[in-house]
C-alpha cells in the first residue's frame, strides 16, 4: 500500500499532465504486476463493489477519536471529503501493516459476505496499521469513492511511454473484458485478449472554429456545408466481420451502442467511418440532454433502447475495404461514402451527413440561424480538396455554431477549487426567480479571470450564512450572465430544465438582482429558434 499510496500523492500534488505520466511510470517499473494490475482497475472503473458502509465509517471514526457528531461534521465541511476526513482524525497508528495493493484488494473482495461486526473489526484493524496517507487511500477503496486525477487517456500514455506500444492499442486492452485473476500484466499491455489489427481507429480530423468572414474563405463552390449535431464523435471500424465503435476521447464504446452494431453489421464492404452519435426518435435528432441517459452504461436495458434510441450521422470515411484513402479529397471519400451507403436499404437510424444546398455565402446565415429548430449546434465548412488530416489543420475545417443563449441568474452557492485553486471560491451555483422565491438553474466554474475570482471569493467569506460540507450559501446579491448552448427539459432538475455546457459570460455588477430572469423566461428558450 505505501507504494501505491506514494504514487497517489505524487499525483495529487500537481496539475503538469507530464508530470502525473512520470510518476505512473515509475510506479509501472517497480510494482508487482498484480499492484500494476489493480492501478488500471481501479483507474478504469472496473473495482469491486463497495464492501461497507460509509455511515459505519463514520460512526467507527466517531468511537475511536470520540467527537460528538457535530464536530465531525463541522471538520468533514472543512475538509470537503469523507475518507480524507476519518484519516485526518483517527489518532497515530499503533502498528505498521505493509501488504501490496492486491493483498489488500483480496482482503476487501473478501469482506463483503460478512457480518457487519467482522467489517468493523477489519476496519479498525486496518486503521490502526496505516499512516494518514494510506489511511485515506484504503478509505477510497473500501467507501467506493475512488476518484483520482488521472484519465484514462493519461493512464494509456504513461503505459505507452512505458512500453513504446500504441496508445490506441492499449485503450482497447485495458477497455477490454480481462479479469485480475487470470491474465499478467504483459498479457494485458500486449493485448494478447484482444485482436487490435481489426479494432484499430484512426486520429480524429478536427476544425478550428470559424474566424474570418464566409467571402474570405474564397468560392463557394469549393466548399461543402453540412449541419454540425450535438452529440458525440464516433469512430465506426469493420473488419473481417468485427465492429467497434470508437468515442473522439479513444475510448472503445462499442457495448453501449448495441443497435449500431446490428445495422452496421448488414454492410458487406469494410471501412472506417467517421460521424456523430445521436439520440435519435420518429427520424428527428433529440436533445443532448437525451443522449446522456444512453452514456457510459454498462448494461443496455430494452427499455432504455426504446426510450433511447440511438443514431448515427455519417461525416467521412477514413478507410475502405482495407485501403486508407484519408488523402483522397474529400468530395472523392464524400463520393465513396455515398456508394456504401446506397448499397443497402438504410434503417432510419443510420444516415449520411445532410450536404446544404446553397451558391452564395449570404445565404448560410439563415441557415445556421435556424439550427437549433432541428437541434443542431450550427453549420460545419469544409473544402472539397481537403485530406482526412490528423488533429487540427486551420484552413480545410471550420466549425461556425449559432450564438449561445444567455439568461440572467444570481449566486446562491459557492465552493472552493481544487490544486492552485484550492484557497478560492471557484465552482458557483445559479438561480432564477420562480414566483417568490429562487430555484438552481445551473452551476459553473469557467469564465471569470483570476482578479474576479479573488474578488468573489473574498464577498463569499464576508457574506455566507450557512455550510454544508464545502459548499457555501451566500446571500442572494451577485448577478452573473451565463451563457450556454442548448437547453431540454428535466425531470432530474428542481428548476425542470438542464443547460448545455453552462459558463459564466459576465459578472453583471450593473444589474440589480430584481432584474433577474424568472423560470418561465428560461423555458421560453426550448422553442426559440
Amino acid at each position: 500500500m505505501k507504494q501505491f499510496s506514494n504514487l497517489i500523492s505524487a499525483i495529487e500534488i500537481t496539475n503538469k499532465t507530464n508530470a502525473k505520466i512520470d510518476a505512473l511510470v515509475n510506479y509501472f517499473e517497480t510494482a508487482p504486476d498484480k499492484d500494476k494490475l489493480w492501478l488500471i482497475a481501479l483507474f478504469t472503473g472496473k473495482r469491486p463493489p463497495r464492501p461497507v458502509k460509509t455511515a459505519f465509517m463514520k460512526q467507527w471514526c466517531m468511537e475511536i477519536t470520540e467527537l460528538p457528531e457535530w464536530l465531525f461534521l463541522e471538520s468533514y465541511s472543512t475538509v470537503g471529503d469523507l475518507g480524507e476526513t476519518i484519516a485526518l482524525l483517527l489518532p497515530q497508528p499503533t502498528h505498521q501493516l505493509d501488504l501490496t495493493l492486491n493483498e489488500w484488494m483480496k482482503e476487501l473482495k473478501a469482506l463483503k459476505p460478512k457480518s457487519d461486526e467482522e467489517k468493523k473489526r477489519f476496519v479498525l484493524e486496518a486503521w490502526s496499521g496505516l499512516q494518514q496517507q494510506e489511511r485515506l487511500i484504503f478509505n477510497k477503496l473500501i467507501g467506493g469513492s475512488f476518484r483520482i486525477g488521472v484519465s484514462k487517456k493519461t493512464l494509456v500514455n504513461a503505459m505507452a511511454k512505458l512500453t513504446g506500444i500504441d496508445a490506441n492499442q492499449l485503450m482497447h486492452s485495458i477497455i477490454g473484458n480481462w479479469d485480475i485473476d487470470s491474465i499478467s500484466f504483459e498479457e494485458l499491455i500486449k493485448g494478447t485478449h484482444i485482436n487490435y489489427d481489426n479494432s484499430k481507429p484512426y486520429p480524429f480530423c478536427l476544425a478550428y472554429a470559424l474566424e474570418k468572414e464566409l467571402p474570405e474563405l474564397g468560392e463557394p463552390n469549393d466548399w461543402i456545408v453540412e449541419q454540425k449535431w450535438d452529440g458525440i464523435r464516433g469512430q465506426i471500424v469493420k473488419r473481417n466481420n468485427e465492429i467497434f465503435i470508437w468515442s473522439r476521447g479513444e475510448e472503445l464504446v462499442t457495448q453501449q451502442f448495441p443497435e449500431l452494431v446490428e445495422v452496421i453489421s448488414n454492410f458487406s464492404d469494410d471501412f472506417v467511418i467517421d460521424g456523430e452519435i445521436l439520440a435519435m426518435k420518429d427520424n428527428a435528432v433529440l436533445l443532448f440532454n437525451d443522449l446522456q441517459k444512453r452514456l457510459n452504461r454498462k448494461n443496455v436495458t430494452k427499455k432504455l433502447l426504446e426510450e433511447v434510441p440511438i443514431g448515427f450521422y455519417a461525416y467521412d470515411i477514413m478507410e475502405f475495404n482495407g485501403d486508407d484513402i484519408r488523402e483522397t479529397p474529400f468530395a472523392k471519400r464524400r463520393k465513396i461514402l455515398e456508394t456504401i451507403f446506397n448499397s443497402i436499404a438504410l434503417p432510419a437510424q443510420l444516415k449520411l451527413s445532410f450536404i446544404v444546398d446553397f451558391e452564395k455565402w449570404d445565404e448560410l446565415h439563415a441557415i445556421r440561424e435556424n439550427s437549433r429548430a432541428i437541434n443542431s449546434e450550427g453549420l460545419m465548412l469544409k473544402q472539397k480538396a481537403s485530406p482526412y488530416h490528423t488533429g487540427r489543420k486551420k484552413g480545410d475545417w471550420w466549425k461556425w455554431k449559432v450564438d449561445p443563449l444567455t439568461i440572467d441568474a444570481v449566486m446562491i452557492y459557492a465552493q472552493k477549487g481544487s490544486g492552485r485553486r484550492s484557497s478560492k471560491y471557484t465552482d458557483y451555483t445559479f438561480a432564477v426567480k420562480k414566483d417568490d422565491a429562487l430555484v438552481t438553474v445551473a452551476k459553473a466554474y469557467s469564465g471569470l479571470t483570476d482578479k474576479e475570482i479573488t474578488e468573489i471569493s473574498r464577498w463569499v467569506n464576508k457574506n455566507a450564512i450557512e455550510k454544508f460540507g464545502p459548499v457555501r450559501t451566500v446571500k442572494p446579491e451577485l448577478v452573473f450572465e451565463i451563457a450556454f448552448e442548448g437547453i431540454a427539459l428535466s425531470n432530474r432538475h428542481k428548476s425542470g430544465v438542464a443547460l448545455r455546457f453552462p459558463r459564466i459570460s459576465r459578472w453583471r455588477k450593473d444589474k440589480p438582482v430584481e432584474e433577474i430572469d424568472t423560470i418561465e423566461n428560461v423555458k421560453q428558450l426550448i422553442t426559440a429558434p
